[in-house]
């Protein structure tokens, strides 16, 4: 779980990255193009090109996390200005995380806030059979 402390400064990334990018790749655009210290203990958002997955960088005393979420549907909210990045607050962070819209407060179009992935059918009959 996620623990978003008041000392702590959110940035999104305006970029999209590219979804193989790991902590080394992330660290280093963090460096070289939102101009931050990737050590600093702040997170760092980055969002795919198809926004359906965040990436979030975080430096926490002795190494990097890298928490991420890809949704089964909808698209998280686009972050649209002519920086490299935006300073966001907690809140809207958590609100981005959720889906919702931060204009409106209301769930975001073809957002879902739950999916259950049901397992096929023959899966089901391979372990019923042994």
């Amino acid at each position: 779980m996620l623990r978003l402390e008041a000392g702590v400064r959110v940035f999104a990334s305006t970029n999209p990255f590219h979804s193989n990018a790991g902590i080394d790749r992330l660290a280093q655009l963090v460096r070289d193009e939102l101009g931050e210290d990737p050590l600093s203990g702040d997170i760092f958002c980055f969002f795919n090109n198809r926004r359906d997955q965040v990436k979030l960088l975080v430096w926490d005393r002795n190494g990097f996390w890298l928490m991420c979420k890809r949704l089964e549907r909808g698209r998280f909210e686009p972050i649209d200005l002519h920086v490299p990045s935006v300073e966001i607050d907690r809140v809207r962070l958590a609100m981005l995380l959720e889906g919702l819209d931060t204009k409106t407060w209301k769930f975001r179009k073809h957002f879902s806030r739950e999916v259950r992935i049901q397992p096929r059918d023959d899966a089901r009959e391979e372990s019923c059979s042994t």
